[in-house]
């Protein structure tokens, strides 16, 4: 009875996945001419009250774009084709340019990075977002600082990013990776996001037989990226 329970509910997840799907491909385009007419406007010199509707237009239809795309990702770390995607992926460069992005879209922000190569094998673009959304993830609930170092521990390529701010309690540490979760808005620097990005991740993750896992740190918390190794000749 436990089995054809559980069957259902995946039947149900799945179509109710389907159908968001369907929603976020038709307000894909006109999200688009949303944004552009929002970067428009904002170029336009308008009176300060309008600029600012004009700003709220543009952030919101902004985040509403990333929602759409995150959908659209998460239909696809379900279909086998995220799978069957292998290539040589150089783990550092990815580390490397989120570092650079994190860098410059936070100057705010202390941060610190290690780098050792590393090279696996896996779909670059979904690796990418993997770091990406872990990434996006502490900084968002960073005090000051923010850390990343990669590199080869016991056999593992391994990607561990953390930050100074609250941590994560152990009763959420599961639960935290469930899409559509997102923990109390108090330890966000800049409020939640979709609460998908960590669903996202770990989903890709898995799907190159990974792991990502919630860490502690001294002060903060880390999450720590876990991927094999290709076969040596």
């Amino acid at each position: 009875m436990l089995y054809r329970l559980r069957r259902r509910l995946g039947v149900r997840l799945r179509s109710a996945l389907a159908a968001a799907v369907v929603v976020a491909m038709t307000l894909r385009s006109p999200l688009a001419t949303v944004q552009a007419n929002a970067d428009l406007l904002d170029a336009a010199g308008l009176p300060a009250p309008v600029a600012r509707s004009v700003g709220r237009i543009r952030a919101e239809s902004a985040r509403m774009a990333r929602l759409v795309e995150d959908l659209l990702l998460l239909a696809r770390t379900d279909d086998q084709a995220l799978r069957d995607r292998r290539q040589d992926v150089d783990l550092d460069d990815i580390v490397y340019t989120e570092r650079e992005r994190l860098a410059s879209e936070h100057p705010e922000l202390d941060v610190r990075a290690v780098f050792e190569p590393v090279r696996v094998v896996g779909d670059g673009d979904g690796l990418l977002r993997v770091v990406r959304n872990v990434v996006d993830n502490a900084v968002r609930h960073a005090g000051h600082s923010v850390t990343i170092s990669v590199g080869v521990r016991a056999g593992w390529a391994e990607v561990v990013i953390g930050n100074d701010g609250p941590p994560i309690p152990a009763a959420d540490r599961e639960r935290i990776f469930g899409r559509f979760v997102r923990l109390d808005d108090s330890r966000s620097r800049a409020g939640g996001g979709s609460g998908l990005g960590l669903a996202i991740a770990r989903d890709i993750v898995t799907a190159h037989g990974g792991t990502l896992t919630v860490d502690d740190l001294e002060h903060g918390a880390a999450m720590r990226i876990r991927l094999p190794l290709p076969p040596t000749d």
